[in-house]
């Protein structure tokens, strides 16, 4: 965010990698009992279905309580957006649907959960009076240098901090923040 504060990756805290662990684990324990239910004949077909239903319900368990805790970290990231009572808010209108073709990107992608972020965001800055600003996904917030105005053409995804030929060095986040917070083309949600 443009004043300093940085929100970690709920995906990568040792609690959700855990649970991840877990699901796989108990996915590949329902798969085993399905093919081996399909393989055998049908004498001990009502026993087997009952296993395999036990199992269905640990592995959707699993998935609501990922979904939970996901749920969880967003409410309170924009509730925590709210509570600063800023006069305005600026997000990037982001191309997830393309970003999910990127076979490197599209887990992680699609377990941030932008849209649900965006539409709660929305709901509370119109519920506190906030202005929500939406900067368009072509704006080069990432490769602007905040303090000179000059575009880096060559930046790549791994570089993670920013270097200006003017001698600005900032994280690659912070200073995509700042030139969303400056942006002068937006579109008012």
């Amino acid at each position: 965010m443009s004043n300093g504060v940085i929100k970690k990756n709920i995906n990568k805290t040792a609690k959700v990698k855990k649970l991840e662990k877990k699901l796989k684990r108990e996915q590949r324990r329902l798969s085993r009992k399905y093919e081996n239910y399909k393989k055998r004949s049908k004498k001990k077909g009502e026993a087997t279905r009952q296993n395999i239903q036990k199992q269905t319900i640990k592995v959707q368990r699993l998935h609501q309580r990922i979904d939970n805790i996901r749920t969880d970290y967003v409410n309170k990231c924009v509730n925590e957006i709210a509570k600063a009572k800023p006069s305005y808010v600026t997000i990037e209108d982001l191309n997830v649907s393309g970003m999910m073709k990127n076979r490197h990107l599209s887990k992680a992608v699609g377990s941030q959960s932008f849209y649900d972020f965006r539409t709660k965001l929305k709901n509370k800055c119109e519920e506190n009076g906030i202005e929500l600003r939406i900067v368009d996904s072509f704006y080069p917030s990432s490769k602007l240098c905040h303090c000179c105005g000059n575009i880096k053409k060559d930046l790549k995804l791994s570089d993670r901090t920013y270097k200006c030929k003017c001698g600005y060095v900032a994280d690659r986040d912070y200073n995509a923040s700042l030139n969303l917070r400056d942006a002068k083309t937006y579109n008012i949600a």
